[in-house]
């Protein structure tokens, strides 16, 4: 839904227009003179203004050199019956959005006034875009001036294996390579996507994702490459693809090992050519954008019998990362916890400023099979449950740790080491905890459930603060 003000002095003509955008959802206001409409649209605002070029006192023109002077976010449509080129051009050069003349049918209209809400929201979203960018420098910046430690928009971590990941990024930003990211869902990939892109010459161009997994088939083909009007059910106009909506910048394709085949023949068409078609189109479009691909497929999944294509695999697979699991970075859960409670304090409404060492034992102790984003989510669950200023072993949801301490589940151990002591007094805390819910809070059943004298039990409830 769109905010419409209409300008005309023919009373049937405002009615009869107002009448049809309406019908299509769309909130509407309109005045009889172009001094009237300027008071409607500073006292309302309006997305975009519809006005008749021949008016007496403010004719379309003057009306049109006012938005742009004082509302330069809103698009201008010029009707008129007596259109002429020169007029046209003229309209065009002070910056409206288009130009119709009269006659014309209802559905001219409103096919013109649908394509300028839909080019002005794809405007807002490439802008909100590049915004959110914006932000992630700022922080970026913000955090190395004031020696925080490494960080890279919302990436956060001191571990040997995550330094690493941001030497690779710092290389990587300068050219202008396809990038392809491999990792466990809940990494990071598309952060990675973003300082890349982010550190790189297309800096100021639009960031554009696309999440593969989420569309299907044909929805994913009109996604990437757009679609004419009429070439499929449903397609009332013409949309451009999100390959054209980044050009100049970066298109970030997150779950690409789900791409189904007919649509990878055209994606690595666009790669290697740098050009594409719409759905049911014939005009060949030209395209500039850098793409970075991720997948939570390893790479011998990937080319094992999963239907992707060979050659698609080596035209994403120019400069490959593979982000580290959480459980490969445990040094990073501290930095973590309290980079997410900053983060979230304020959504949350908590009054949290730091994180006990019980508590912090008791994340350190979990292997995260969820990654970066489960703790995340984790903090801020906990956040909305504590009551105190510092986050406790209480205020965490459970979390139930795998038979296996982390990283021996997996086969190897992790390439930064582990703590052992901290490993099994996290899980012996946990059966602790599971006893004394088990027994009801008594503690002599709790202790003959662990097999310990009633003593052992106390020592060790007072050891990890736990209260029956």
């Amino acid at each position: 839904m769109a905010q419409i003000l209409i300008i005309d002095d023919h009373d049937s003509m405002r009615e009869g227009l107002e009448l049809l955008l309406r019908k299509r959802g769309h909130k509407t206001f309109s005045a009889e003179n172009g001094a009237r409409g300027m008071e409607l649209l500073a006292e309302n605002g309006a997305d975009l203004v519809i006005t008749d070029l021949k008016m007496a006192h403010m004719d379309g023109l003057e009306v049109l050199k006012a938005v742009r002077e004082n509302h330069p976010a809103v698009e201008v449509l010029v009707i008129t019956a007596y259109g002429t080129i020169e007029k046209a051009v003229e309209a065009m050069k002070l910056g409206a959005a288009d130009f119709l003349t009269k006659p014309f049918s209802s559905e001219e209209f409103a096919v013109k006034v649908e394509r300028l809400i839909q080019t002005m929201q794809e405007k807002e979203l490439l802008r909100r875009e590049n915004r959110s960018l914006r932000v992630e420098n700022t922080v970026l910046r913000e955090g190395l001036e004031s020696g925080e430690g490494p960080r890279y928009g919302e990436m956060v971590g001191e571990s040997d294996v995550m330094q690493s990941v941001f030497r690779w990024i710092d290389r990587v930003a300068r050219s202008d390579s396809t990038v392809m990211i491999y990792g466990e869902s809940g990494t990071g990939k598309e952060l990675v996507a973003r300082a890349i892109h982010a550190g790189s010459a297309r800096r100021s161009g639009p960031f554009v994702r696309v999440n593969c997994g989420a569309l299907s088939d044909s929805l994913l083909d009109s996604e990437l490459f757009g679609h004419e009007k009429g070439a499929f059910t449903g397609a009332e106009r013409r949309r451009r693809g999100r390959f054209e909506l980044a050009d100049g910048g970066t298109l970030f394709l997150d779950e690409v090992a789900t791409v189904a085949p007919q649509t990878q023949v055209r994606l690595l068409r666009v790669l290697q050519e740098r050009e594409l078609e719409r759905v049911g189109g014939e005009e060949t479009i030209p395209v500039d954008v850098r793409i970075i691909a991720a997948t939570n497929q390893p790479v011998d999944r990937l080319l094992g019998g999963s239907g992707f294509r060979e050659d698609l695999f080596y035209r994403l697979h120019v400069v490959p990362l593979t982000l580290p699991p959480l459980r490969e970075r445990q040094d990073d859960i501290p930095i973590l916890a309290r980079h997410f409670v900053e983060k979230l304090r304020e959504r949350t409404c908590a009054s949290v400023t730091s994180i006990t060492d019980h508590a912090m034992k008791r994340l350190g102790a979990y292997a995260w099979p969820g990654n970066v984003r489960e703790l995340e989510n984790v903090i801020e669950r906990a956040l909305v449950m504590a009551d105190a200023q510092e986050l406790d072993v209480a205020d965490l949801p459970p979390l139930e740790a795998p038979d296996l301490p982390p990283g021996v589940a997996t086969g190897r151990l992790s390439r930064s080491g582990m703590d052992l002591n901290q490993i099994v007094e996290g899980m012996e805390e946990r059966l602790l905890r599971q006893a004394l819910d088990q027994a009801k809070g008594v503690k002599a059943e709790a202790a003959r459930l662990l097999g310990l004298k009633p003593s052992a039990l106390y020592y060790k409830l007072e050891k990890y603060g736990i209260e029956a």
